[in-house]
């Protein structure tokens, strides 16, 4: 079991900066992979950035590419999101989620476990 924790959400103007944390707790953080969705206001839930278990490998929307970066620190148990050069197209509710084969994917049903998740407003 794998409980998760998402903090560092926020209200930034266009052009500015965020940093997602997701605490995980539980056994064996280091052998899920990890992701960050999102869901914004009356749309479906999207993939944003995904990374395997050990950080070799990363994934990214198109539209954040360039803009986001995700990385994982497996000796504190802990996964960022840092946004920078936002829009107002990225505000939404933003999740973390974990997959327990440590496989990265873009499909949120292949996703174990979820955090509650935090809010993103970016202003124009």
């Amino acid at each position: 079991q794998v409980q998760l924790v998402e903090s560092g959400g926020g209200l930034v103007q266009a052009g500015g900066s965020l940093k997602l944390s997701c605490a995980a707790s539980g056994r064996a953080f280091s052998t899920y992979a990890m992701a960050w969705f999102r869901r914004a206001l009356g749309k479906e839930r999207e993939f944003v950035a995904g990374i395997t278990w050990n950080g070799g490998s990363t994934d990214y929307r198109d539209s954040v590419k360039g803009r986001f970066t995700i990385s994982r620190d497996n000796a504190k148990n802990t996964m960022y999101l840092q946004m920078n050069s936002l829009k107002p197209e990225d505000t939404a509710v933003y999740y973390c989620a974990a997959k327990y084969d440590g496989y990265g994917s873009t499909r949120y049903a292949e996703y174990d476990y979820w955090g509650q998740g935090t809010q993103v407003t970016v202003s124009s």
